[in-house]
């Protein structure tokens, strides 16, 4: 990041962190009165992983992403609301297109849609739901960011495609403004496909000092400006039940753990919370912003 790129730190809304809440072993109540805290915290967003089984206790709960998110956008005032990130293989695109935009009226314009090529094989199979190769995968993404956005017009739209196609389709109420369309990636190509179609990367802290120069280069080939374009970078997922915040940064410098990432490439930050002791230590962090 150039040092024009760069706001010193009195340029920083009051709490550019958002919060990705766990939605494995988790319950709807929690879920919701915890975005509520965060929303009151001042918190930049909230934000849902896309699961439908637990990876180690099959009986765990699983909430599902978008009903998940439809609700917390109902029952806050201010924060944002987003996925980070969606499975492309487990919803057809002129579907998803049709939930972003009542979740959008919903929140009163508060919608970020992250998606990706999805990286569950286990999880597909268990609901009869295809996992082709990542080739294909990524091909589905690219034609499902051109249905949302086609589908967000209004219509009526002619689309025909590879996997997709759509024939006199419209999509009312039009979201307003259309959602910021991430791209989750972890990969070369993905940061290149990125760089080529989204609104921002949605971007993982285990790939990103690798990636982002990479990144930076594939706008630049694609004639797109910096400027335009976000990185929003997560911090891990933890485990459920289990804290994810206990002496960390993020809680117990986060003015300083804020600048130090945007001083590295990224424009809004992710981390986790998986319990109500690390709810709790985010909104006690907000008195030392």
């Amino acid at each position: 990041m150039t040092e024009a790129d760069s706001p010193d730190a009195t340029s920083w809304p009051r709490l550019p962190i958002g919060v990705a809440l766990g939605s494995i072993g988790a319950d709807a109540r929690w879920w919701l009165e915890s975005a509520r805290r965060l929303d009151a915290a001042g918190y930049d967003g909230i934000w849902c992983w896309d699961h439908f089984m637990s990876r180690g206790k099959k009986a765990n709960p699983v909430l599902e992403q978008w009903t998940t998110l439809a609700a917390a956008g109902a029952v806050t005032e201010r924060i944002g609301i987003g996925t980070f990130v969606t499975n492309v293989m487990t919803r057809h695109p002129a579907v998803l297109a049709r939930m972003a935009g009542t979740l959008q009226e919903i929140s009163g314009g508060r919608l970020t849609v992250g998606l990706g090529a999805g990286g569950d094989a286990v999880e597909n199979e268990a609901y009869g739901i295809p996992f082709p190769a990542i080739g294909q995968r990524v091909a589905r993404l690219e034609e499902a960011v051109a249905v949302l956005r086609a589908l967000w017009t209004g219509g009526p739209v002619a689309y025909e495609g590879r996997f997709f196609r759509l024939r006199d389709a419209v999509a009312f109420p039009l979201p307003d403004p259309a959602p910021r369309i991430l791209i989750g990636a972890g990969s070369p190509a993905g940061v290149r496909l990125a760089a080529r179609i989204g609104d921002g990367w949605a971007a993982e802290v285990d790939e990103f000092a690798d990636l982002e120069p990479r990144w930076r280069e594939a706008l630049d080939r694609n004639g797109r400006r910096r400027s335009e374009v976000q990185v929003v970078l997560g911090f891990g997922s933890g485990r459920s039940g289990q804290d994810a915040l206990r002496g960390s940064p993020w809680v117990e410098e986060p003015r300083a753990a804020a600048d130090e990432w945007r001083s590295r490439g990224a424009d809004r930050m992710i981390v986790p919370a998986r319990t109500t002791a690390d709810v709790d230590a985010l909104v006690t962090a907000v008195e030392r912003w």
